[in-house]
């Protein structure tokens, strides 16, 4: 059984919405609370680039993405969610759940990935 299992990707206009989720299914509850959990992307032809990350106390985000995204976890369901609105091609890439983040640094615990793409 996977540590991190991301899901929600899909196809979607310029403009729309998308929420991505991201489950712990190998984790306590008692530990979850206490990760530190990200997301990067990334897209055809270039480096895996932070997104945003949420540890118990702070939130950070990417430029590119501040105002638009938000990373948000609910630690009854051990699940982590990057909702992503008013999205641009430029959004299109794999995105990946991780786990032990350090500020926009990423851990070592990935998730499979999931496909967004933005397009009309």
């Amino acid at each position: 059984q996977p540590h991190l299992v991301e899901s929600g990707g899909g196809l979607v206009q310029p403009g729309g919405s998308l929420r991505l989720s991201c489950k712990f299914p190998r984790s306590i509850l008692s530990s979850f609370v206490q990760y530190a959990v990200g997301w990067f992307r990334q897209a055809p032809g270039k480096q895996r680039e932070f997104v945003a990350a949420r540890t118990p106390t702070d939130t950070l985000y990417a430029d590119s993405v501040k105002g638009r995204f938000t990373i948000s976890r609910d630690n009854a369901r051990k699940t982590v969610y990057l909702q992503m609105n008013s999205l641009k091609p430029e959004d299109s890439a794999v995105y990946y759940c991780n786990r032990d983040v350090e500020g926009d640094r990423a851990g070592d615990y990935w998730g499979q990935g999931t496909q967004v793409t933005v397009s009309s």
